[in-house]
């Protein structure tokens, strides 16, 4: 029996690594899990785009009704975990966490992992029952409020007071406490007084989901300031006039950017017309200061975080190519043209890949890379993912330019022939697509192996010790 003792003996002492690493490095987690979200966010993402290309491809085993949801959640799942995964471990850099804040905190990642996991896995078995972005089964909005309350705790036991506190504090005071008011609005369709109501349920449906993407992008943007004060070794930025005026614009575009979801619902022309003045005007901000702090940098700064620096690069140039379509996408007369279009899907991977995505990167390169030199693949997948990303976009534009011209000037032509149009450019976005899922493959894999490493060498440490 002692070979089997000396087996389970070995198997906890792997599980058990992230309790015992004394400088609780288990925050890094949330970035590992969101890292592994965020590949199979681009492997459904590749089938799904394949029935495009391919119709009828795969449809008996992964239908398209199973692989967008499966798609956009993983999509949202890394931004989320990512999102907290940087938040908890910056708060630990500024100050280290108690004993039972760190026992919370290790509930709150199982609570999010095992929740999401499963949600995937019910989508694979046709297990429906929800709306846009959460379109689970309802039993698991539990688990995730749960662990979003407990984010929530965590976060403020370990926060004390914000009063003179860098902007980055008051980002993601403001993040956690909206996600959760959102959350609990994106529910509200079970109530019967608003799911009877069509009007009602879509109005509340797209202003909680307009908002929500509000609140998770303070959690990003306050990481994102957190990490250019680190590079630049001081908190000019974070006290600055521009970070609480990009703050300022930013929660009052959580509040009321959602107006543009709305523009065909009769609804209030208020909301409409606050829409339309502040619509992503927070971009315009947010370029701004990441453009000044890249000119403020000396080379050994740069070099000293160069993949970090790289993204947040990256981020600032699809800022400003991003804004100019949102500012036309927020003007009635055009949004009414570019809704129900691939224009539509643009925005959201411009948005999504473009900024979000590649702020996350550089805040999971700055956690668990730890290097001042590039692995040998950097420079090579960079360029690629971001050359990528940018022929999918205008693919994706020009398909919904030929499909608005079809809906308002030649209702006459069959639906067939006006999609026969966009087969050459759904292959060009498929084609673009590959590329952007294996350069971003080749930014995450040395970060994930990196990591495990780092855990087998904890473990041969931990046996060592027990040996002796």
């Amino acid at each position: 029996m002692e070979p089997v003792y000396r087996i389970l003996a070995v198997l906890q002492n792997i599980f058990m690594v992230p309790f015992r690493n004394n400088q609780f490095s288990f925050t890094r987690l949330f970035v590992k899990a969101g890292l592994l979200f965020l590949l199979s966010t681009f492997l459904f993402g590749i089938v799904a785009a394949m029935q495009y290309v391919l119709p009828g491809f795969g449809r008996d085993v992964f239908s398209f009704d199973k692989l967008r949801p499966l798609h956009v959640s993983s999509a949202v799942f890394w931004i989320l975990m990512a999102a907290m995964g940087g938040v908890l471990t910056y708060l630990q850099e500024i100050k280290s966490f108690t004993e039972k804040t760190k026992k919370r905190i290790k509930i709150q990642f199982y609570l999010f992992v095992v929740s999401f996991v499963s949600i995937l896995i019910s989508y694979c078995f046709g297990i429906f029952g929800g709306r846009e972005y959460w379109e689970f089964h309802p039993i698991f909005m539990l688990p995730i409020l749960v662990g979003w309350v407990l984010f929530l705790f965590n976060f403020f036991t370990h926060v004390k007071a914000i009063k003179n506190q860098p902007v980055y504090i008051w980002m993601w005071v403001t993040g956690v406490i909206f996600f959760l008011f959102t959350y609990i609005e994106s529910n509200l369709w079970l109530l019967p007084a608003v799911r009877n109501s069509l009007i009602k349920d879509m109005t509340i449906q797209w202003k909680s989901y307009g908002s929500m993407v509000g609140a998770w992008n303070m959690l990003i943007y306050g990481s994102s300031i957190y990490l250019m004060d680190k590079i630049a070794g001081n908190q000019k930025y974070s006290h600055s006039n521009m970070a609480f005026g990009l703050y300022g614009l930013s929660l009052f575009n959580l509040m009321f950017n959602w107006g543009h979801h709305i523009y065909t619902l009769p609804t209030a022309n208020y909301a409409h017309i606050i829409a339309y003045a502040v619509s992503m005007t927070e971009l315009l901000i947010l370029g701004k200061i990441i453009y000044t702090w890249r000119q403020s940098l000396s080379f050994e700064q740069k070099h000293k975080h160069i993949q970090s620096y790289w993204f947040l690069y990256a981020a600032d140039i699809w800022v400003f190519v991003n804004l100019g379509l949102a500012i036309a996408m927020s003007i009635p007369a055009i949004n009414i043209y570019m809704h129900g279009t691939h224009i539509i899907v643009a925005h959201t991977m411009g948005t999504t890949i473009g900024i979000n995505t590649m702020i996350l990167m550089a805040i999971a390169y700055d956690i668990l890379w730890k290097k001042k030199a590039m692995h040998s693949n950097f420079k090579l997948s960079f360029l690629l993912t971001n050359i990528s990303l940018g022929v999918f976009f205008i693919a994706l534009i020009i398909a919904g330019i030929i499909k608005s011209y079809w809906q308002f000037n030649e209702p006459q032509i069959a639906y067939g022939a006006m999609f026969a149009r966009l087969k050459p450019w759904f292959f060009v976005f498929f084609s673009a697509g590959i590329f952007l899922a294996l350069g971003l493959i080749l930014l995450v894999v040395p970060l994930i192996k990196k990591q495990k490493l780092k855990s087998m060498n904890r473990f041969m440490d931990i046996q060592k010790a027990e040996l002796n």
